[in-house]
């Protein structure tokens, strides 16, 4: 069975992505409305979904003119032919109607008490209950996915974190608590925390899994926005969680400099640097935390390559992907297949490899290959 979307009456049409000026704000166009703003009920990175010329669905609201601060609402995007839905509030609506058609694996016989429960501090998505009395469920929308890994949250999330110990305090005086993650997509058979993104949501699952019941539900879309459940839970692989949340592994600092310049750097000298965006790959086996958040800042203490060029260019970012194997040369030899390395001896004076610099001309964050080349690293099948 296939459900459709609480859309309403709303008319829906796709438009193509142009830009994301703030969180809840996309630019979007199609051929008869041309050039518009929508409402995004997500405030996720989305980065990995976002780029331009995509496919999204978006509703018009266009007879409620006056009452909204735009006329339109982005519900969806199209990945690889499907789409994926963004609207993290409908997101519940459908947990509501898979659970009261037992449609989801584990809870097939309760039934919904009440919503939006408030114990306390807290406030829960739904209490059900079955012939073992009640249980407190909170449902969190998955839209991270890649590789066969689905992974949550793509942004830091200490509400989320929160969440989860108001959730075993809860159990801990007797009450039955889960966490329903709808992944929306098949094409996954694996879900774990988001540990590269945020290290403490994945330390907080693995400190309250005795307590607090995780499930991940696969969803398949069909390019009319109906829904379909998976029968079964995508695996958890804990034990590779447990080895892989630890504060180390390798990074990428992606740079922008704004115009053509002539930099000292250390050993190498002065060394002439073309306006663009470069990515440093680097690795920090113990406080990786603490590396990323000395790159962020531009003044410091000259000491690696990379602070040379960090003082005349802007971070874009700083991607940590945590191992518990050093991969910093590896990860550079794959990404030269990528982008060209650049100023020869950059950030390897311990290996034998020829530059852990590269450059771009384009923002590599908005180019599609340059995210599936990181999912790949990133979203690493458990062995």
């Amino acid at each position: 069975m296939s459900y459709a979307l609480p859309i309403g009456k709303s008319p829906l049409f796709t438009a193509f992505f142009l830009s994301r000026p703030n969180r809840f704000l996309v630019r979007c166009e199609d051929n008869r409305r041309g050039v518009i703003q929508a409402f995004l009920p997500n405030p996720g990175r989305l980065s990995e979904l976002f780029f331009p010329g995509v496919r999204l669905y978006v509703l018009d609201h266009s007879e409620d003119a006056g009452t909204r601060a735009t006329n339109y609402t982005v519900v969806a995007v199209e990945r690889d032919g499907a789409p994926v839905m963004l609207h993290t509030h409908w997101c519940n609506e459908m947990a509501a109607k898979l659970l009261a058609d037992h449609a989801v694996p584990e809870l097939e016989q309760v039934r919904v008490l009440r919503r939006e429960v408030k114990m306390g501090r807290s406030r829960f998505d739904f209490l059900l209950e079955d012939e073992h009395g009640e249980i407190f469920l909170e449902v969190k929308s998955c839209t991270l996915f890649g590789n066969g890994v689905a992974m949550f949250p793509d942004a830091v999330t200490e509400r989320g974190r929160r969440h989860l110990l108001e959730l075993a305090e809860l159990a801990e005086s007797g009450k039955r608590c889960r966490v329903l993650f709808v992944v929306q997509t098949d094409r996954a058979r694996f879900f774990m925390p988001d540990y590269h993104t945020d290290i403490a949501f994945a330390q907080t699952m693995l400190e309250v899994r005795d307590r607090v019941r995780f499930m991940a539900l696969p969803v398949s879309w069909s390019p009319k926005l109906r829904y379909k459940p998976g029968t079964s839970l995508l695996t958890i692989p804990w034990e590779y969680i447990r080895r892989e949340s630890e504060d180390r592994g390798a990074y990428l600092v992606v740079l922008k400099l704004p115009e053509s310049s002539r930099i000292p750097v250390g050993g190498l000298g002065t060394l002439v640097f073309k306006a663009g965006y470069y990515v440093y790959v680097g690795s920090a086996m113990r406080g990786l935390a603490a590396r990323i958040a000395r790159h962020r800042r531009r003044r410091k203490r000259m000491h690696w390559h990379i602070d040379y060029l960090r003082a005349a260019a802007n971070v874009v970012d700083v991607l940590p992907i945590r191992a518990s194997d050093r991969q910093e040369c590896i990860l550079a030899d794959d990404l030269g297949a990528l982008m060209p390395r650049t100023s020869p001896g950059f950030g390897c004076g311990d290996c034998r490899c020829e530059s852990h610099l590269f450059f771009s001309r384009e923002n590599p964050l908005e180019q599609p290959a340059f995210h599936l080349w990181l999912q790949g690293w990133r979203m690493r099948r458990p062995e």
